[in-house]
């Protein structure tokens, strides 16, 4: 028995029967969900999430946990404790703001990644979401390179949905998108992406990804560097709504 399924359904008044109904599969497997513990596919567990309102990981907790790279799990408590996170990108979209269909794209098409474990780690990436639309959410900014705009990851139309995705979450006073033109030459994120992380009691880490798996840093040198870069492409960068109608007229271009 999933007994936290079972009390987010006592909670909300939900049956398996009207559950079934929200989420769109047959009753008989949301049952299964309930009974036997089984674990849905990764969309159905996000609907079925924001049909009760709980996170995914309330739901299925171990099933989470055990999605979750043991070289990841340091940086995911960061990231959850954060009241403030700087991300810059120069080749895809952060994590925390990608559509299901975008980071399927990314995670299939490297070839890198079993496609047994693909819906693992896409199930991780978009659970991850959630602290976004928390009841406390941190602080947001990302800043971009506008080759990420324009790059067809996915197909044009997982670009056009991404990209309208993307410009519907900028809405939100908690998130701050900047885009770094094309016409800018070199500048300190053609060194590779990164995340900052700032806690409550300001202390600063941040994560450097890489082929393998990424890696989490808090010397005080690395975090100076880190920051330094971070000045450099956030002066390098458009206005938050600037950037906003950039990323709206590149929209329109993969339709």
């Amino acid at each position: 028995m999933n007994d936290a399924l079972r009390a987010a359904l006592n909670a909300t008044g939900h049956t398996t029967e009207t559950l079934a109904e929200r989420v769109g599969v047959d009753p008989k497997t949301t049952m299964r969900w309930l009974v036997e513990d089984r674990i849905p596919h990764a969309r159905h567990r996000f609907a079925a999430a924001e049909t009760l309102g709980k996170d995914v990981s309330d739901i299925w907790p171990d099933t989470y946990r055990r999605k979750i790279p043991v070289w990841f799990r340091p940086w995911q408590e960061i990231e959850r404790e954060a009241v403030a996170l700087r991300s810059y990108e120069s080749v895809v979209l952060p994590g925390l703001l990608q559509t299901e269909t975008y980071a399927r794209a990314v995670l299939t098409h490297g070839g890198l990644i079993p496609r047994g474990e693909v819906e693992r780690h896409l199930a991780t990436r978009m659970a991850r979401q959630g602290i976004l639309t928390q009841d406390n959410p941190p602080r947001f900014t990302a800043v971009l390179d506008e080759a990420i705009l324009r790059r067809p990851v996915g197909g044009r139309r997982t670009m056009h949905e991404q990209l309208r995705a993307l410009v519907a979450v900028a809405e939100h006073p908690h998130i701050r998108i900047h885009v770094v033109p094309s016409t800018v030459g070199a500048y300190a994120g053609l060194n590779g992406p990164f995340v900052l992380a700032t806690s409550e009691d300001h202390r600063t880490a941040a994560y450097l990804d890489n082929q393998v798996r990424g890696q989490v840093v808090s010397e005080p040198d690395d975090i100076a560097a880190i920051l330094a870069a971070w000045e450099n492409v956030r002066g390098e960068a458009l206005s938050h709504w600037q950037s906003v109608d950039l990323i709206t007229e590149v929209a329109e271009t993969w339709t």
